[in-house]
């Protein structure tokens, strides 16, 4: 019996210890600028449904360095995973997702990408954070005021250095920032003037810009403060590189510098920035 049990705390151990090494390669990507970090959205969801468990484990498994997904906050306090305000386009539910308790949305199945329906169930905020702890970044679009049972469970799962909190509304982020100093804030610019000021008052990790001022001079500013640049491939960018028009579809996210590509196309961008050697 004892060594059994000695078995298994090395295991453990084991498994602890290798968690910790995958991610402190993740974070010496992260901490050199010169990586273009490829997030995917909504996870791996061409053949699985999006915001989903094999979605998530697919994005981990091709080595993408960060899962975009959606939380949300059940009738009874417990986050989720879903974009939608309702679930019909991704569920055979109905309605305001949110409106729902917990134990009644894990009667509903996912849908695929093409609307057919799946054996795959909504999951948890939790369950993600368990799969993903020591092996990947997660970017949190936080689809729900209510925030409090969110930032709970980050800090119960200690996972605030593999988490970054998103909202295009500033109030959230600063919330969330009042709460515990450590967590990591992706706020989203829409000028280069907003970009300036977004860093002087959260001093983010991460900015979101769009295409309509993305230059140059944006990157370089927010680089020279310590952030990395997001920008987004999803749309044309995505479309090009997926038609075969890669320099074309590459050059309209790469070309003024940004260095996080969020993708709807994840496994075929990595391979093509390992390809450039902007990627190791």
């Amino acid at each position: 019996m004892k060594r059994c049990l000695s078995v298994f705390t090395l295991l453990v151990f084991s498994l602890m210890t290798q968690a910790q090494s995958n991610f402190n390669t993740l974070q010496h990507y992260f901490n050199n600028p010169a990586i273009v970090l490829v997030a995917s959205h909504r996870a791996v969801h061409h053949t699985l449904p999006e915001n989903s468990i094999p979605a998530f484990q697919k994005a981990i498994e091709i080595g993408v360095d960060i899962i975009e997904t959606d939380v949300k906050v059940s009738k009874d306090g417990i986050p989720f995973l879903l974009h939608d305000r309702t679930l019909n386009r991704t569920t055979n539910g109905r309605g305001n997702a949110e409106e729902y308790t917990l134990a009644e949305l894990s009667t509903l199945y996912l849908k695929d990408s093409q609307g057919k329906l799946t054996s795959e169930r909504i999951p948890t905020l939790e369950e993600l954070l368990r799969l993903a702890k020591g092996k990947i970044y997660i970017n949190l679009d936080l689809k729900t005021d209510r925030l409090s049972p969110v930032v709970e469970m980050i800090r119960k799962m200690d996972m605030s250095a593999q988490v970054f909190f998103f909202d295009d509304d500033t109030t959230a982020l600063a919330q969330v920032k009042q709460v515990n100093a450590a967590h990591q804030l992706m706020p989203r610019a829409h000028s280069k003037t907003q970009a300036e000021e977004l860093l002087s008052s959260f001093k983010p990790k991460l900015i979101h810009i769009d295409h309509s001022f993305y230059e140059g001079s944006v990157s370089e500013l927010i680089k020279k403060h310590g952030a990395r640049v997001w920008i987004n491939a999803l749309g044309e960018p995505d479309a090009l590189v997926r038609k075969g028009q890669i320099e074309k579809g590459l050059s309209m996210v790469l070309d003024h510098g940004a260095n996080v590509i969020q993708t709807d196309e994840p496994e075929l961008l990595l391979r093509l920035l390992k390809e450039r050697k902007l990627h190791p």
